[in-house]
């Protein structure tokens, strides 16, 4: 268990961060340092938490970063520019920020004395196209130069390779995450699994780009936030990547649309449009790293994460962003 503790999280006001904050707001003094691009935790009960305190700011400002951070001793970097559509449209600033801003939480949390950890989110995107069980040490690979989604891939692969350096370099005390498909209440943006179930509540048309055979290991927000505990205690996590995700809850994508639609009671159809981008046709990690380090693995399937998903978005519909209009067109 975590005590004592203060801990600053970049992006803490998106969907894994502030799911985070929940586990961790009561026993420790929280710093969400935030540019609210996207926003979980407005409606969250302990927004007014005496604990809590929020810091709008950019992690491209370096000086203000550092600020911010003094005297943190966890530091959790899961600030991003991601989603196929903002990739798509911002690739420059996709590359900026997940690079140059990695880079700076990396600085600022190098001149910190009082730092114990700092877990930077990488991506399962680092295995390309085809990625079946694919562990740690499997070679990572993107696609051609100038496909928008691999600049999302290639920028996450730096921000790794810039933490394992300053891990080696100046023994800073880091640790890299690499989530598989997480979902569950309180996700907002672009999440293939929330947006499906937003559609179906209304019995409006789901989307899928591509012919829906894509397959994808689900993992449950609950277990992605039970990783991030583990690996900022568990002293065989510092210098590491692990794999984050559960490869027990595996399905096509049309397979999951089929299943929102079943347990909603939908009428909702299901339509295939044409890729927006390059697609990954296979990605199912393998967590036996995380089970023998650390002794953690995934344990919620994905028909209960799934059940349990809808619930929160029935009674959370009103207070959700409007979604991108790819998904409505």
């Amino acid at each position: 268990m975590i005590k004592d503790q203060k801990i600053f999280i970049t992006g803490g006001a998106g969907f894994i961060g502030s799911k985070l904050i929940e586990s961790l707001v009561h026993d420790n003094e929280i710093v969400v340092y935030d540019n609210f691009t996207r926003d979980s935790i407005s409606t969250k009960a302990y927004l007014s938490h005496p604990h809590l305190k929020i810091i709008e700011g950019d992690i491209l400002d370096l000086a203000h970063l550092k600020t911010a951070m003094q005297g943190a001793n966890l530091v959790v970097h899961a600030a991003a520019i991601a989603g196929i559509d903002a990739t798509i449209q911002l690739p420059v600033k996709t590359m900026t920020v997940n690079m140059v801003g990695t880079h700076n939480v990396l600085q600022a949390a190098q001149e910190l004395e009082s730092l114990e950890r700092l877990v930077e989110f990488s991506s399962s995107e680092v295995f390309g196209s085809k990625a079946y069980k694919v562990s740690e040490l499997n070679t990572t690979e993107t696609g051609a130069v100038g496909e928008a989604r691999w600049t999302y891939a290639v920028s996450k692969l730096a921000g790794e390779h810039l933490a394992h350096a300053y891990y080696k370099q100046y023994d800073l005390p880091t640790v890299t995450l690499r989530p598989f498909n997480v979902y569950g209440p309180g996700q907002v943006g672009e999440g293939a699994l929330s947006i499906f179930i937003r559609k179906a509540l209304k019995d409006e048309d789901i989307f899928i780009f591509g012919d829906g055979s894509q397959i994808r290991a689900w993992c449950y927000v609950d277990d992605m936030v039970e990783g991030i505990l583990t690996v900022l205690t568990h002293p065989n996590a510092v210098g590491e990547s692990f794999n984050i995700g559960n490869p027990r809850a595996v399905t096509t994508i049309y397979g999951l649309a089929e299943a929102v639609c079943r347990i909603t009671k939908s009428n909702s159809r299901i339509v295939f449009k044409e890729p927006l981008s390059a697609d990954i046709e296979l990605r199912v990690p393998n967590t036996q790293k995380a089970s023998t380090l650390l002794d953690f693995n995934a344990k919620v399937d994905l028909e209960e994460g799934i059940m349990k998903t809808i619930d929160w978005i029935k009674n959370n519909e009103d207070t959700l962003p409007s979604l991108p209009e790819i998904f409505n067109k």
